[in-house]
């Protein structure tokens, strides 16, 4: 690529010098990624993996897609890119392993205004941390430059990961029956949802510096909350499904409690949550005084310390709850699948 240099490009807004520069500075993160499987190294036009062989009869492939949301305008803010990749996995993986699906693979697209080699390096490392933490490989994506359509410092991140699963082992969320006990995984914060409003809430696009304030409540700044990256369930939920029978699975995202817990069953039974057994994390109960909020809309927007649901017979919810925590989750019963109600009822 020595050779590969337009002035006239350069001169309406695009480098690429600085996306060879790019590629090159984040060979390092991507090499961390790499799994049984990898064919190809980062560069190609397309990423190759060979499936593994598992004896599985009827092998069944599983993708899901996510971005990061209004939550890099906090990275823009501040300066700080090299979490919201983690963010960007976990959005996607967190998603595939509802199927009982374990991830193989990940590709990233990143838009930028101006492409910025070391801003790109870090956005990638996160994108790479995330894939080692759900053990998926890290075998492509793209960096685009849009002058004229984003501001110079501006970007947003998207991606999408696929996951293999036997076809037997899918998950049903039909096989969910009345008694069914549901447990949470608390999450690590925010996650990626909800930005719009929690921006709204502290006005942070008119005040960028709210988020250097530290609130006593949370021991740290708002930045530094609003920032921690979404937590990946992968290696807990898998190591699960290894050891006990499991009926569903339900990742809390956009559209919080009611939203997302009534996709984990059928239409023939309902949700019923004990308020009082959810751990509120303190920057939900700041977001809602600061708002004045109804209690109603935060569980149909955030996951409230909610990040996963797993939905178990009452037998097995005290060996899924030993296996969970021994995985270095905190996991707690929050409630249970009843007949003759629909969708979630939080009481």
């Amino acid at each position: 690529m020595q050779n590969s240099y337009s002035e006239s490009y350069k001169a309406s807004g695009v480098d690429v010098t600085a996306g060879y520069r790019a590629v090159e500075l984040m060979k390092k993160h991507v090499e961390r990624t790499k799994i049984s499987g990898v064919l190809e190294g980062i560069g190609g036009f397309g990423g190759l993996f060979a499936l593994p062989k598992t004896g599985n009869s009827e092998p069944v492939l599983v993708s899901g897609t996510d971005g990061v949301g209004t939550k890099l305008k906090i990275s823009m803010l501040l300066d700080k890119h090299d979490t919201v990749g983690i963010d960007c996995v976990a959005m996607c993986v967190n998603d595939i392993i509802c199927a009982g699906a374990k991830p193989l693979f990940f590709l990233d697209y990143i838009a930028l205004g101006k492409n910025v080699p070391e801003k790109v390096e870090k956005i990638v490392a996160g994108v790479a941390e995330g894939c080692v933490q759900a053990e998926c490989a890290l075998v492509g994506g793209e960096t685009a430059e849009h002058p004229g359509m984003m501001a110079e410092d501006e970007y947003d991140i998207a991606g999408f990961s696929v996951g293999i699963v036997e076809k037997s082992k899918i998950l049903d969320k039909n096989s969910v029956k009345n008694g069914d006990i549901i447990i949470a995984l608390a999450s690590s914060g925010v996650h990626s949802n909800g930005f719009s409003l929690t921006r709204k809430v502290f006005d942070i696009d008119a005040n960028g510096k709210i988020l250097e304030k530290r609130f006593d409540e949370l021991g740290k700044t708002l930045g530094e909350e609003l920032l921690t990256p979404t937590k990946i369930y992968v290696k807990p939920i898998l190591r699960l499904l290894e050891k006990v029978p499991i009926r569903s699975l339900c990742h809390i995202t956009g559209g919080g409690f009611q939203e997302n817990i009534p996709r984990a069953f059928g239409e023939e039974v309902g949700a019923v949550i004990k308020k009082s057994a959810v751990e509120i994390p303190q920057i939900f109960n700041l977001i809602a005084a600061a708002g004045k909020i109804p209690e109603r809309d935060m569980f149909n927007t955030y996951n409230m310390g909610v990040g996963m649901c797993v939905i178990t017979q009452a037998e097995n919810a005290d060996e899924a709850l030993r296996v969970l925590r021994s995985s270095g989750e905190k996991a707690v019963i929050i409630g249970e699948i009843q007949n003759g109600i629909s969708g979630v009822k939080i009481e």
